[in-house]
């Protein structure tokens, strides 16, 4: 996600090598013009919010240091971070940032922390609504790397943008521990992301290499039901069978929890016809998108947990959405593939109107010829004997959200030659 203010993804870290690994702090390079950059990890910022129990977004921060774990799924001898103040409304100051391999839980490996700058400083405030990236960290990142981000923010920051559903665990503490190897200082933790926005990475093997795939859509590809820490999610899978078949690529992640296609919610972020310019389209080394979305905008209207029911979508609406989103991505370029919407039965969205909304929604997924390619996640789910229904082993339990087993599915349907 670029904009107009620059500092940008960087993270970091697993070695190549050993003597990498243990290779002397950064020089000052902030590395903003020369390489090619590609994007390796992402989420995508929400605002403020707390709809299913306490997390850190609505109070922030104020003396903190906030240690938070990410997987990269593409290498280089370089990385760099994006940090969001997107949704903030007062200048944000980051005191000082540190990047390393994470080690167990809230540690990081010995001889792995680098300091970061922006632009030569060591410190930087983040305008309101403004994202900035780091300068280049000269520590060698691998492939379905663990790398560990950790901020001070000395000063009160007010609510924070952040990512709701990260299904990893980020660590608070109290005071400057942004160089601290153990973790024994971070005695809070949280199921979220706050200001990192994404890690992007230079030189290796991959380098100049226009491949990344964008997963873009609502909770089922944010993760949502996957076991906590393991990485697990469909577009994890993906990374993996990717890499495994020898074709690595890398596989960003910019799901929200609960987003819809066409209607704005106060939990859930920006309407996608509104996120996909600044969530996608700017992302650096991007070949394909793949969009799943739009269950939401069927069901949303028929409840009201989390938040207040939103407006009906008729399916034309839907449909009228997802062109709007396929004539951008080819604007920019992007190959896009889209996705059929999987099962709802015995979900909180199960309902005669909504099956038939979903059912043609699919039909034309399937049969219109709007993308340039397509992936029937519905019938990669569903039970045999009960195709509205999700298979019971691939179930999380609410009948809405696959688990472990029901993502692995999902990304074994995707054809690897059409990405």
């Amino acid at each position: 996600m670029h904009t107009t203010n620059t500092l940008r993804r960087t993270a970091l870290a697993l070695v190549t090598t050993a003597a990498l690994a243990l290779a002397p702090t950064a020089l000052a390079d902030t590395g903003h013009h020369g390489p090619d950059w590609r994007a390796a990890w992402a989420a995508s910022p929400q605002s403020p919010t707390a709809p299913f129990g306490a997390n850190w977004s609505q109070q922030g921060f104020d003396n903190h240091t906030v240690r938070q774990v990410v997987r990269v799924t593409t290498g280089g001898t370089r990385a760099r971070i994006e940090l969001t103040n997107r949704y903030g409304t007062n200048p944000l100051r980051i005191t000082g940032a540190t990047v390393a391999r994470t080690a167990e839980g809230g540690a990081v490996r010995p001889g792995s922390v680098r300091h970061l700058r922006f632009d030569g400083r060591p410190s930087v405030t983040i305008p309101a609504g403004g994202t900035l990236l780091s300068d280049a960290a000269h520590l060698p990142v691998d492939a379905f790397g663990s790398l560990t981000v950790t901020l001070y923010l000395a000063d009160e920051t007010g609510p924070a943008t952040f990512h709701h559903f990260s299904s990893a665990t980020s660590y608070r503490a109290t005071g400057d521990h942004r160089a601290d190897l153990t973790g024994t200082a971070f005695e809070e933790t949280s199921a979220s992301w706050y200001y990192l926005s994404g890690v992007e990475v230079t030189g290796g093997r991959d380098t100049a290499r226009r491949s990344g795939v964008v997963t873009f859509g609502d909770s089922i590809t944010d993760g949502v039901g996957s076991t906590q820490d393991t990485d697990h999610r469909y577009p994890d899978e993906l990374a993996e069978r990717l890499a495994s078949a020898g074709r690595p690529r890398a596989v960003l992640n910019h799901g929200i929890a609960g987003n819809q296609v066409v209607n704005d919610t106060t939990w859930a972020g920006e309407k996608a016809l509104t996120r996909f310019r600044q969530d996608v389209l700017t992302e650096p080394g991007v070949r394909t998108v793949v969009i799943l979305e739009g269950i939401n905008d069927i069901g949303g209207s028929s409840v009201d947990f989390p938040a207040a029911a939103t407006p009906d979508v008729p399916v034309d609406r839907l449909i009228a959405g997802h062109r709007t989103l396929i004539r951008e991505a080819h604007a920019k370029g992007l190959k896009v593939i889209g996705a059929t919407l999987t099962p709802v039965k015995g979900s909180s969205y199960d309902s005669p109107a909504n099956e038939a909304k979903r059912d043609a929604f699919n039909t034309w997924v399937r049969t219109s010829g709007a993308y340039d390619a397509i992936v029937d996640f519905d019938r990669a789910v569903a039970d045999p004997t009960d195709p509205d229904r999700i298979l019971p082993a691939y179930d999380s339990g609410d009948g809405l959200h696959p688990n472990d087993a029901g993502y692995t599915a999902m990304a074994e349907a995707l054809d690897l030659d059409e990405l």
